[in-house]
């Protein structure tokens, strides 16, 4: 790298033939500031400019038709300028130079010598310096997407050059006003088996998992226009544009998120279409050694087949980073009595250890690793084809995923009883199959006695007009009498639940999975449009915070939903009870909060459509056996499009106590309302105290005026429920009353979004001070004062609706 005297010294040197590219034109001039350069097709700039509120004065490259100003690249981010004087030239061995007032700022660090090199900005965002004469266009003596920022490009590289050293990353600006480097990045580590980790310092964050030739191991929905190259010279990946017309950009955030961003047009916004890591499955190492993260099971993390919890207690409580153990340990003795056992599906773990031939098969990997008593699993490195390549993992098995679809085959060494215990398992199944199906041949006659009314031709016909709503649908379609035969024919004993729709009834269907059937009464003001809304929602939604919809039934006039069996209940019957709240010390009240704000922010942001929910409150939240909350009642959901944020209704719906007063006065509902129903149930989890009560001395404030005037009053303490005080962390506690009330202020742009929300509930930034509140002051009764009929319920207009509550 030449001196800085050196390029002091030829940095006020002009070279006539040396010339700054210009759309079209040349110029023997430097760039000053207030001067830019243009690519030839319009679609890039370069200049000067100040970030966000800064002062300071930066070179930079961005967008210059998008009225964003968004900057894609800075060459002195690590040294800005204080004014103006700033300016860019040439020397005369071919290198830019960046000065301010006669000191070298920044400068580029080229060996090659040319004669008449030129400086030209592509339409691809690279800034490069290339011969005058075109004999090679592709052939540069220095270009900027060798040293990228936090931003990469369409044909971007994201790697290492083998032979140079030079690796290619993406680092994070520290804030907006600053883009110096921050402690987030993005890297592809070169490994036997290579992949790409988010990186915070020395910590990691998130894995793609590595390229099995088709998609990275992790994403299995990320593979359209992606590249990945490895030979002799260079390792590295890149993603090439979707056509001319769309604009995309990645970018690697301080925050400890990837975001993908397209250019909407028509509404002149970036917009976010994927975010990495996007749920809990995808934070790195959740699960700790050779356990699996399942994002539609309730309990996230469960055990390999063949492994149990290292520490049951920290297993029951939530702590998984201890991770598993295998049943049977093995031993370098007993290497005869070793197989491997296909795991299916997975993210494949991490490969920091791991041994990579791309030129033996599958047979010859197995037994390699079978001969070396480290190696724990292994598979093809390349999945096209059939399979081919061998890699190997020794070691523990950490970070793997669970797909329902998608994800690749792992081969895991293990005592040879476990495979033998698989087979038996099986056997039982078939044995159990076959008991189940004489079982329901002889139970049939149950529909005899209990049927309900014959359907009518014209009930016929309302059935077939239903059922085919649903037949594009991945959805089972029960029969009357399988439900019946689950429920002991809707038997007293196994009504769970009872409402203005009909009744939920806890059922076991033949193969012993537990169920909740909801029934749809025929004075119910949910009627058929409801009824396929909510099947049609739930149905596309999976996310282990959302309560997971197994099949629907319709005989006739008869609807019913059946969904996943919730052991616990709802959220209500646990908070609001004497004697079950307190069972729900403070961890497991934080967990609830933090599970119902990720089934919150996947509705608003990570699912395929964006999801209003409208009634979101505590008897709407369900438990299963491991307290993890999840969503339910999507009768009042509304779908909007990708690029529709709000909309209004003249039939509100909902529950008073919960409403956000856009909402209820105006009949507007965006995403900000479902987070001012949020803010409503995080006090109500902390208070232990339903938002409808009226409390302080005088009994003229609901529990939001309460907690408002209490944390003015700098007393918040008052306001946690004596329950929980002796296992509760003060600090986390009083951060998310804090979230609380900005969830609940009254103006809807004032609220922050879900995403903002889990980010300020899983870091130590500091939170600004809530505005005030926005709910809407009301002369109801007390709660204790109503009638039993009247609590709990949902209010449309003068309709009373009570919805689905599995007690």
């Amino acid at each position: 790298m030449d001196s800085p005297l050196f390029m002091i010294l030829f940095a006020s040197i002009f070279v006539p033939s040396l010339k700054f590219s210009v759309a079209n034109d040349y110029m023997n001039v430097a760039l000053s500031d207030g001067k830019t350069l243009v690519s030839k097709g319009e679609i890039f700039e370069l200049g000067f400019f100040s970030p966000g509120s800064s002062q300071k004065r930066y070179l930079g490259i961005w967008y210059k038709n998008i009225p964003i100003q968004t900057v894609v690249w800075v060459a002195n981010r690590e040294n800005p300028i204080n004014d103006s004087s700033g300016i860019l030239t040439m020397n005369s061995t071919g290198n830019l130079i960046l000065t301010q007032n006669g000191s070298v700022v920044w400068y580029t660090n080229s060996h090659k010598q040319a004669q008449n090199p030129v400086v030209e900005l592509l339409d691809s965002g690279n800034l490069v310096i290339r011969y005058e004469a075109e004999t090679n266009p592709e052939e540069f003596l220095w270009q900027s997407f060798d040293y990228p920022c936090d931003t990469a490009l369409p044909g971007m590289k994201l790697g290492s050059n083998l032979r140079t050293g030079l690796q290619w990353r993406n680092t994070a600006w520290k804030s907006p006003d600053d883009p110096s480097p921050g402690d987030v990045y993005r890297v592809y580590e070169l490994y036997n088996y290579p992949e790409i980790y988010l990186m915070k310092g020395t910590t990691k964050l998130f894995r793609y998992g590595p390229w099995n030739g088709e998609y990275f191991s992790g994403l299995p929905d990320l593979s359209y226009g992606l590249n990945f190259v490895r030979n002799k010279d260079e390792v590295y990946y890149n993603f090439s544009k979707i056509n001319d017309h769309v604009i995309t950009r990645t970018v690697t955030n301080q925050t400890g998120y990837i975001y993908r961003y397209v250019w909407a047009d028509e509404e002149r916004i970036w917009k976010t279409y994927k975010t990495s890591p996007s749920e809990f499955c995808d934070n790195y190492r959740q699960c700790g050694p050779y356990g699996k993260c399942v994002s539609t099971q309730s309990q996230s993390c469960q055990c390999l087949k063949g492994f149990r919890p290292k520490s049951p207690e920290a297993w029951a409580s939530y702590r998984w980073s201890q991770g598993c153990v295998r049943n049977k340990p093995l031993s370098c003795k007993d290497k005869l009595t070793q197989v491997f056992v296909k795991f299916e599906g997975l993210k494949v773990p991490d490969t920091t250890h791991t041994w990579l031939d791309e030129n033996i098969g599958l047979e010859e990997c197995r037994v390699k690793c079978l001969n070396n008593c480290s190696c724990m699993a292994y598979t093809n490195s390349d999945i096209r084809g059939g399979g081919s390549g061998c890699v190997m993992w020794f070691g523990d098995l950490i970070d793997m995923k669970q797909f329902e679809t998608g994800g690749q085959d792992l081969y895991i060494r293990m005592d040879a009883s476990e495979l033998e215990n698989t087979r038996k398992k099986n056997t039982q199944i078939i044995v159990a199959s076959t008991v189940a199906a004489i079982c329901l041949v002889l139970l049939l006659s149950t529909y005899f006695i209990c049927k309900m009314p014959k359907n009518n031709a014209g009930n016929s016909l309302t059935e077939d007009n239903h059922t085919k709503h649903l037949d594009h649908l991945d959805i089972q379609l029960f029969d009357l009498p399988t439900i019946m035969t689950a429920t002991s024919c809707f038997s007293f004993g196994n009504k769970i639940g009872e409402g203005g729709f009909g009744c939920v009834y806890k059922g076991i269907l033949l193969d012993g999975q537990e169920i909740a059937v909801k029934t749809l009464s025929r004075s119910s003001w949910q009627g058929v449009s409801e009824f396929i809304n909510e099947v049609k929602l739930i149905a596309k939604l999976q996310h282990r915070n959302l309560v997971k919809l197994l099949g629907c039934s319709i005989q006739g006039q008869e609807k019913m939903l059946i969904y996943e069996y919730m052991a616990n209940g709802s959220l209500d019957s646990f908070i609001f009870d004497e004697t079950k709240s307190k069972l729900l010390e403070w961890p497991g009240r934080l967990h609830i909060i933090c599970g119902i704000a990720r089934g919150l922010m996947y509705l608003h942001q990570d699912s395929r459509l964006r999801i209003i929910h409208r009634d979101l409150k505590a008897s709407n939240v369900l438990l299963d056996e491991n307290l993890c909350p999840k969503i339910s009642d999507f009768g009042l959901a509304r779908i909007f499009g990708g690029d529709q944020i709000e909309g209004n209704t003249s039939r509100v719906v909902g529950t008073h106590g919960y409403m956000a007063p856009e909402y209820a006065v105006d009949g507007l509902f965006s995403i900000k309302s479902d987070v001012f129903s949020f803010g409503i149930l995080v006090l109500e989890i902390i208070c232990g105290k339903r938002n409808r009560g009226l409390y302080h001395a005088d009994k003229n404030l609901n529990l939001v005026g309460h907690a408002w005037s209490t944390w003015k009053a700098r007393k918040a303490i008052e306001l946690i429920d004596p329950n929980m005080k002796e296992s509760c962390v003060i600090s986390e506690v009083l951060r998310c009353l804090h979230i609380s009330l900005l969830c609940v202020q009254q103006y809807p742009e004032d609220r922050p979004t879900m995403a903002s929300v889990i980010l300020m509930l899983e870091s130590h930034m500091e939170l600004v001070e809530p505005k005030e509140h926005g709910f809407i002051p009301r002369n109801v009764p007390n709660e204790e004062d109503l009638p039993s009929s009247e609590k709990d319920t949902s209010l449309t207009n003068d309709v009373t609706i009570t919805l689905l509550q599995a007690r």
